[in-house]
């Protein structure tokens, strides 16, 4: 059996299957952990989600910040922006089972030693702690009350946890560190407009796996969602602050990659490459 950790999809099928046909993946014997953004900006989202939900067990998939968007797309919530490539999903004859499915994802993992988020985890947040958040933002969108989520799941305030936040800023804080966190400060207060390299921080703040003595740093973390972070294709281990990012840029002609996961925090990295579906700034 083999444990695979892969990075963004956005919607690109066909190197999602050279991928699996460079792991040799057997549903039957092998976990793939799909670190969210399984749809949109590439050119068939439709056929990811139906191919994921084929897998059952053997595909355990997160939820990232376009997986929810989706979501709101499909309740009715938001308008599709000009960027967004969804419609397919929405105007399928089973876009009501697929995104019915899409909504009971989780959006924390914790298995085989492994912390598994899509975007980041807040300094101040242990393990148990983000699980624990995860299972409250879960519970809600897997509930009747999805629709009024997703209605007020959007805005960048709160930036900073507290315990005591309620309702939607509560919910709006949680969602937001788990699929949308880069860069925050020592203190957790999130910045959402930068999205370039980990050296492009703004005064004060600094990459959420950069900061000093995170109640996570004991347990290697993979995520996705930023996708000028750099991965090496030869590394086998020594993560970066006890982190390994996964999203090398599949829709923008990078790679799509997927780790092996080893004992001890250790991984090989398997990669493809993809063609160019967007280009940055358009």
């Amino acid at each position: 059996m083999s444990l695979y950790c892969i990075g963004d999809l956005q919607g690109c099928h066909t190197p999602f299957q050279r991928l699996l046909e460079a792991i040799d993946f057997s549903p039957s014997r092998d976990t793939l952990y799909l670190l969210g953004d399984l749809v949109n900006r590439g050119p068939d989202s439709l056929a990811v989600l139906r191919h994921l939900q084929t897998l059952g067990s053997a595909a355990q998939c997160l939820l990232g910040n376009h997986d929810l968007h989706l979501l709101a797309l499909w309740q009715g919530v938001r308008q599709p922006s000009a960027k967004d490539s969804l419609q397919g999903v929405l105007q399928a004859p089973d876009c009501e089972a697929l995104l019915d499915w899409l909504r009971h994802r989780p959006l924390a993992i914790h298995q085989h030693g492994w912390l598994m988020v899509h975007a980041g985890v807040l300094p101040q947040w242990s393990v148990l702690q983000t699980m624990a958040l995860a299972a409250e933002l879960e519970s809600v969108l897997r509930s009747a009350d999805l629709k009024d989520f997703l209605r007020t799941m959007y805005g960048n305030t709160p930036c900073q946890w507290q315990p005591e936040l309620q309702g939607a800023e509560r919910l709006r804080v949680i969602v937001n560190a788990l699929t949308r966190l880069r860069f925050c400060t020592p203190q957790g207060a999130m910045e959402f407009s930068s999205n370039e390299g980990a050296s492009s921080a703004p005064a004060g703040y600094l990459p959420w796996f950069e900061v000093l003595g995170r109640a996570s740093e004991g347990t290697p973390i993979a995520f996705g969602h930023w996708s000028t972070l750099v991965v090496d294709a030869h590394q086998h281990t020594g993560l970066r602050r006890n982190t390994l990012p996964l999203d090398t840029g599949c829709v923008w002609g990078g790679c799509l990659s997927a780790a092996k996961l080893g004992a001890a925090g250790t991984y090989e990295l398997i990669q493809v490459t993809c063609e160019q579906t967007l280009v940055p700034g358009k």
